[in-house]
Parts: structure tokens; sequence; C-alpha cells
């Protein structure tokens, strides 16, 4: 069920695109994200990454050449979107066949030490809130005193009366950007079930949410109740970093002596 690279390179640079409709300020959100796995990673040889949620590896990819010593796993059960990012980007990461928050998820990853960080984004919001509770108890396990889950997503505000608001300005700065005008994620879909090459991947993927009901939408947890979760599920510390509009960039620390506080100390002096 392979695909050509330049098959493969087709579809991800539209992939960019259509995502660039969604995610406000999409790459300045990746950027927030490096830079916080920098500040935890400084001075270590060889970090240990988890890319939750993968898709074609756009994450993975640019996290890949920020920090060209680390190990990346990328995670995802989309067999069309992990092909994709196995052809286009096959040295970023390893990519791992997985649901996320499903029994045994995290055994599929082969983890043979305790990650730095784990990194997703857009792609926890379909999660439900006991699956979503599961599944950050079991990153929390998996993951090294000091070490951090960083999530970019759009997470509406606490107070109800705001969603619109967040929400509308987060589409204001879209449709300056001109990303408004791009491709949408139905389209490309749309596009994909119509490339021969894709047929086979495309049946999988079928069979896949047949399987295990598909994704349930966006699940719309406020960002309080994301730190909430967090918090019962073992970590020390929940914070946003970045926020326009409802998209943020939200960090969740483990607690431990071989925290943030050590490395943010050095450098500030």
């Amino acid at each position: 069920m392979g695909v050509s690279m330049a098959t493969a390179r087709t579809w991800v640079e539209r992939w960019e695109r259509q995502q660039e409709r969604y995610a406000v300020d999409r790459e300045e959100r990746f950027t927030v994200i490096a830079d916080i796995v920098e500040h935890v990673v400084v001075g270590r040889a060889d970090p240990l990454l988890l890319d939750l949620g993968c898709g074609p590896g756009s994450l993975a990819a640019r996290l890949a050449a920020r920090f060209p010593h680390a190990e990346i796993v990328a995670a995802d059960m989309d067999p069309v979107l992990l092909e994709l990012g196995r052809t286009h980007h096959a040295d970023a990461a390893r990519y791992v066949d997985t649901v996320i928050g499903a029994d045994g998820w995290t055994d599929l990853l082969r983890l043979d030490r305790p990650l730095d960080a784990a990194v997703s984004t857009t792609a926890l919001h379909y999660l439900t809130e006991p699956v979503l509770l599961r599944t950050y108890r079991a990153l929390a396990s998996l993951l090294r005193p000091g070490g951090v889950l960083v999530n970019g997503d759009h997470f509406p505000p606490d107070a109800a009366a705001c969603s619109e608001l967040t929400a509308h300005v987060g589409r204001r700065r879209s449709e300056r950007s001109g990303s408004h005008a791009c491709e949408d994620w139905l389209s490309w879909w749309d596009a994909a079930d119509r490339a021969p090459e894709l047929t086979d991947l495309l049946d999988e993927r079928r069979r896949r949410h047949a399987l295990h009901g598909g994704r349930g939408g966006d699940q719309r947890i406020a960002v309080g109740r994301h730190a909430a979760l967090l918090r019962r599920a073992g970590f020390a510390h929940v914070a946003p970093v970045w926020q326009f509009g409802d998209s943020t960039v939200l960090v969740a620390v483990m607690g431990g002596a071989d925290g943030l506080s050590s490395s943010a100390g050095t450098r500030g002096r």
C-alpha cells in the first residue's frame, strides 16, 4: 500500500496548505512548541520526543530540523497520513500506527526510556473527556521528571460567553492572512479519494474508522478543564504560554527535581 515519493510530496504539500486554513498562525504555533522543547532538552545529547496525532509528519519534520540529534516517535492511527509521512518525511521520525487513548496504545510506541517531551497540535480535540484523562495519565507515566506535554490546539475559553468572541478573532486573523482561501479539509479528502495511488490506503482508513467508530468530532473542552484533567493525571504545573483567539499552546510539566526551574535559572544569568 506504499506511495511514490512524488505522490507523497504532492499530497503533503496540499495538506500543509489546507491546514493553514484552520490553525491560526500555524507556523508561529509550531515555532512556539519547538521553543518549549528547546528549553526542556537543553544540555541533553539525544532527547526523546513523542508527536501525538502526527498526521503526515508536519510537526515531526519541523522538530527534526530544529533538533537533529533528537529521537522522535510519531504516532497516529490514519494509514493514509502515516504512509505520506513515512515517505515524504522518512528521516524525521519513527512512525507508529496506534490508536491514541485505546487500551495498550502506549505499548506499541516501544519506548526504551522516559520521554523528554510529548507534543501535539490539533490532534487531541476529538477525544472525549474520559479518554482524554486516560491519555493524559498514560503520558504522565511516560515522561521523565521535568518533562512536558505541549498541546497546541483550539481551546474554548472557560467563560462560555467569550467563546464566540475568541473564535471570531481567530477567523478574522485567518481571513487577513488569506489562508481562508485554501483548500479545506473535506475537499482535500474528496480529492484524495479520487487518487488511484491512495485507493488501498483509503480503503484501510474506512475499515479502521468503522472499527473504531471514527473520530468523535471536536469535543470543545475548555482550556481550564484541560488544565484540571492534566493535574488529575499527575502533572504538577499547567499553563498556556501562547494564544491568539482560541488558538492556544498549553504546557503541562511533570514534577521532580529535574524540572524547568534548573535550566531556567542558568539561562537567566
